[in-house]
């Protein structure tokens, strides 16, 4: 692939209608094979509690059992929520991760939602209100350190001496969907993981704020990584006629699983509109199509690095169909040319 340039598949494990849960686990895991085996640089697993949209509950757990399954890829967590875990746990994780598979994994961290979940972990409202810079901040120095303590507002230990500690030096992706998470990224010299939710335009917007808030920490050297929807055949106007038909079935019952901790009031997006945006925005279409948004979302943005949800039809045979081709025949234009 050019220099500097990357493409891995995102896999949230998407709950479909109809499919047992066991068979969406399954088939996120082949999915992940099928990536190494069509020549994607990585693979990154979602996390998500008590809902369809996403059926894994633990992104480090699904990436160990993944990097047990592959030799090549790296694995990356997008994202493993601080709001509902304790930083130092987590980085205990990602040290023992490291270690074992030769410096194949990737921490990917975010805030999460003020969902339900805060309720069932005991972390409460404030973690997620308040306490995301705090977490960072232990996570950081768990990560980095031999020995680490905290005397915080919500973190208070003693000295413990981190076991085992990373082979390598272990920098997070930071999930940032708004103006304060992206300062709080550029201030610590973290890489963003940028939305699929988003266009080039929004996502360029949210590099450039970055790169001024990070000063000397910021920089090409720097590198985010963007989210979006990927789905090929033979023609643009098929490949979006199978998306803005199987998307929504997902994203209907999946989006409405967001539950508030606090009974606040929550509409979720329209499924069918939200499908057309993700078509619109993202590598929908022919292998051509394809291929130029993916050049065109480079360009734009400057980020370097893409990840692709590739299970939107909905069937584990189309999901790895839809890898095995975006890996033969669009990754070798963006490879030629980016």
């Amino acid at each position: 692939m050019g220099v500097g340039v990357r493409v891995g598949v995102f896999l949230p494990a998407a709950g479909f209608p109809g499919m047992d849960h066991g068979e969406v686990l399954a088939a996120a895991v082949e999915a992940a094979v099928a990536a190494e085996r069509a020549g994607f640089d990585d693979v990154w697993i979602a996390e998500h509690h008590f809902m369809s949209y996403g059926m894994c509950p633990s992104a480090v757990t699904l990436a160990g059992y993944v990097l047990g399954r592959t030799e090549r890829v790296t694995v990356g967590t997008a994202v493993s929520v601080l709001s509902t875990c304790h930083p130092v746990a987590l980085a205990e994780q990602a040290a023992l991760l490291d270690r074992v598979s030769g410096g194949r994994f990737r921490l990917g961290v975010g805030r999460g939602g003020p969902w339900v979940d805060l309720e069932v972990f005991g972390t409460g409202l404030d973690r997620y209100e308040n306490g995301f810079e705090e977490s960072l901040d232990v996570l950081l120095a768990a990560l980095g350190r031999e020995r680490v303590s905290a005397e915080g507002e919500r973190f208070r230990f003693r000295e413990v001496a981190m076991v085992p500690r990373p082979a390598r030096p272990m920098l997070p992706v930071v999930a940032a969907t708004s103006a304060g998470t992206v300062r709080l990224a550029a201030a610590r010299g973290l890489p963003m993981l940028l939305g699929m939710h988003v266009g080039d335009a929004e996502k360029a917007a949210m590099v450039e704020e970055y790169t001024a808030a990070a000063g000397d920490l910021g920089g090409p050297e720097v590198a985010h990584v963007a989210a979006g929807v990927a789905y090929v055949a033979d023609t643009t106007r098929e490949a979006v006629a199978v998306m803005e038909e199987t998307l929504p079935r997902w994203l209907g019952p999946g989006l409405s699983g967001y539950r508030p901790v606090d009974g606040r009031p929550y509409v979720p997006k329209d499924p069918v509109e939200y499908a057309g945006l993700l078509c619109r925005l993202h590598p929908v279409g022919s292998p051509g199509h394809c291929a130029d948004t993916m050049l065109t979302t480079i360009e734009r943005t400057g980020v370097r690095h893409l990840i692709l949800l590739v299970e939107g039809a909905g069937d584990p045979a189309l999901t790895i169909r839809n890898i095995a081709r975006l890996g033969a025949e669009v990754l070798p234009k963006v490879r030629a040319s980016a």
